[in-house]
C-alpha cells in the first residue's frame, strides 16, 4: 500500500474513532414507532415501475412491493411465485399457470390479463425501459383464461425463465399509467405507503399476501447517502438496520458497541480487474496469468476486507448449480509469475521495471484501497501499476469504449445467469451490444456460447458451461478477485434474519422485531 493509501486509512479510521469511539455515553434513541423498521441506504431508487427500474435499489424495493412470475432459490434454479407452476412443450413455448385468489393491494384479482399487460407494454414500447431488450425474442403473448399465461418466442432461448425471476419484471395491474412509479400497486409482501423525494420511503406489510404476511408491520427506508452518517445513526438507535452500504471497518467497529449486531453472509457480486485485449503488454495470455498469481487475494481479504468475502474462481459464485470448481486456478505465487513475465519476453530493466500501467477505478474509498495493495504487489514483480480514480461517469464511459488498459469493477446480479459468460466474454458483445469491455475474442468460445444459449436440458447445458468456464480460465480476461460477503448490521431487536445470496431486501419478509 502506497503512503496516499495509508494516509487514507488512517484518516477513515480516525474518523471512526472519533465518531463511534462515544457510544458507551450516549443516549440511545429508538425510533419513535417500535413496530417500524428504519432501513437506512445509500441512494434512492430511479423508478418504482418495476417495468423500468434497473437500479439495484429500485430492484430491492421491487421485490417487497411486486411479485413476478417465477423466483430463484439460493443456487438459482427457478422455483414459483404468482405461477405455481409452467410447462415448456416445445423450446419456443412457456406456459404458466397462475395462482388463484391473489389480490393486488388495492384488492383488485391478479389475473393473466394483468400479466399480458405487464410485459405488452415492455415489449411493444409503450413504456420505455432498459428492459425491453431482454424481450427481443418474444413473439407474441397470450392469456387464454384468467390464470394461464404463455409466451412465443422466435427462437429457442435457455436463460429466458430466468430473466423472468423476482424482482426482473414485477407484475403490475392491466392499465396502469405513468403514475404507478409515485404510487406503485403489486401484490408482494409489502405495500407502498409514502414517498419523501431523496429522504424516505415508507412501506407496510400486506396482510393478504399469498406468502403468508410478513411480521413486521411497517419499514422505513430513509436515504442517507454518507456512510459514516449511516453508521452514527445505528449506534444511536434512530436507525435498526443496513446492508452492504458500510466499509469493513465500519461494520468491525459496530459489531463491538452493545444493542447492535453484524450478520455475514455468502454473496454472489464478483469484483474483478478486466483487461484490455488490444493492449500490446496484455494480449500475451502470459501477462495475464502472471498478474493473476501476482496478486495475493487472500491477503486483501484479510486484513482490508476484514475477512468479509470469499477467494473467487469465475464468474458464477460457487452455490449456482452450473459453477464448475475444477479449473485452472491462480493462488499467490511471486515466482511463478516472475516465470511467466519472463517468458512473455518482459525482462526487468536497470530500475527492476518490466512495464508500467495503468488501472483505472472508480473513487469509491474501499476500492482505491485495494488498488493500491493490488499496484504494491504487482511491484514486487516488477510492474508498476499507476491508478487512475475517475468519477462514475467519467469511468463507465471509458471503460465502455474500451479507452483502459486495466479497470476493476463488480457484477452484481448479472453473474447470477449462465448468459453473462457470453454478455461479457462473446464477441459479438462489444460494447454497445454488450459487456465485452476487454475485446476478449475466441472463436471456440463464441462456439460453446452459441450451444449453451439454446440448450433446454439443464444437465446438458451445465456441461457445455464447464468446457465454458475452463476456456475462460485458461485465457484469463479478467482476473476473479473475491465474493464479497452480504454483511447486515441491526439491532439486536431486529431477529430472524436470513440474507439471500443477491442481498435483496426479501428477508424483511420473514424478519421479526422483539
Amino acid at each position: 500500500m502506497d503512503a496516499s493509501a495509508k494516509l487514507r486509512a488512517r484518516l477513515l479510521a480516525l474518523a471512526l474513532a472519533a465518531l463511534l469511539f462515544p457510544a458507551g455515553c450516549s443516549h440511545f434513541h429508538p425510533a419513535a414507532d417500535p413496530g417500524t423498521v428504519t432501513f437506512v441506504i445509500e441512494s434512492a431508487p430511479t423508478n418504482l415501475d418495476p417495468r423500468i427500474g434497473a437500479d439495484a435499489y429500485s430492484a430491492h424495493l421491487d421485490g417487497l412491493i411486486f411479485s413476478s412470475l417465477v423466483a430463484h432459490d439460493a443456487q438459482m434454479n427457478v422455483i414459483p411465485d404468482l405461477a405455481e407452476r409452467w410447462e415448456t412443450p416445445d423450446p419456443l413455448t412457456y406456459i404458466f399457470h397462475l395462482r388463484q385468489g391473489v389480490k393486488f393491494h388495492d384488492g383488485r384479482e391478479l389475473t393473466s390479463a394483468d400479466v399480458k399487460f405487464t410485459f405488452d407494454s415492455i415489449i411493444s414500447g409503450s413504456v420505455k425501459t432498459p428492459k425491453r431488450g431482454a424481450f427481443r425474442l418474444v413473439a407474441s403473448t397470450e392469456a387464454p383464461d384468467a390464470h394461464t399465461f404463455v409466451f412465443h418466442l422466435r427462437e429457442p432461448y435457455a436463460s429466458f425463465l430466468f430473466g423472468l425471476t423476482r424482482p426482473s419484471v414485477g407484475i403490475v395491474p392491466r392499465d396502469s399509467d405513468a403514475g404507478i412509479s409515485q404510487r406503485p400497486v403489486g401484490s408482494g409482501p409489502f405495500r407502498f405507503v409514502s414517498a419523501v423525494r431523496d429522504e424516505e420511503i415508507v412501506l407496510e406489510r400486506n396482510p393478504d399476501y399469498f406468502g403468508g404476511a410478513p411480521a413486521i408491520e411497517r419499514v422505513r427506508f430513509r436515504i442517507v447517502p454518507d456512510a459514516i452518517v449511516r453508521a452514527l445513526e445505528l449506534r444511536k438507535g434512530s436507525a435498526d438496520v443496513e446492508i452492504n452500504s458500510l466499509t469493513p471497518d465500519m461494520s468491525a467497529t459496530l459489531a463491538k458497541l452493545p444493542g447492535l449486531e453484524v450478520d455475514e453472509q455468502p454473496g454472489t457480486p464478483l469484483a474483478y480487474i478486466s483487461f484490455n485485449f488490444e493492449d500490446p503488454i496484455l494480449a500475451h495470455r502470459e501477462v495475464r496469468q502472471a498478474l493473476a498469481y501476482a496478486t495475493d487475494r487472500a491477503s486483501l481479504v484479510k486484513y482490508l476486507l476484514h475477512g468479509q468475502a470469499r477467494l473467487a474462481t469465475g464468474l458464477l459464485p460457487p452455490n449456482h448449480w452450473a459453477f464448475d470448481p475444477d479449473v485452472a486456478q491462480y493462488g499467490y505465487d511471486p515466482a511463478r509469475a516472475e516465470q511467466l513475465l519472463d517468458a512473455a519476453r518482459f525482462p526487468r530493466g536497470p530500475d527492476g521495471i518490466r512495464f508500467h500501467l495503468a488501472l483505472k477505478t472508480s473513487t469509491d474509498e474501499s476500492v482505491r484501497l485495494t488498488s493500491a495493495a493490488i499496484a504494491d504487489q504487482w511491484k514486487r514483480v516488477g510492474v508498476a501499476l499507476d491508478l487512475r480514480p475517475l468519477e462514475f461517469a467519467t469511468f463507465f464511459s471509458d471503460i465502455s469504449r474500451g479507452s483502459f488498459q486495466l479497470y476493476t469493477l463488480r457484477w452484481v446480479g448479472a453473474n447470477n445467469d449462465p448468459d453473462i459468460f457470453e454478455y461479457v466474454f462473446g464477441s459479438r458483445k462489444i460494447p454497445p451490444d454488450g459487456a465485452n469491455r476487454g475485446r476478449y475474442r475466441n472463436p471456440a468460445l463464441d462456439s460453446l456460447l452459441d450451444s449453451a444459449r439454446v440448450e433446454m436440458d439443464q444437465e446438458k447445458r451445465k456441461a457445455i458451461l464447464w468446457q465454458i468456464q475452463k476456456i475462460v480460465a485458461e485465457d484469463e480476461p479478467y482476473i476473479n478477485l473475491w465474493y464479497p460477503d452480504n454483511v447486515c448490521v441491526h439491532r439486536t431487536r431486529l431477529t430472524d434474519i436470513v440474507i439471500p445470496p443477491g442481498g435483496d431486501y426479501e428477508f424483511l419478509d420473514k424478519a421479526r422485531l422483539q
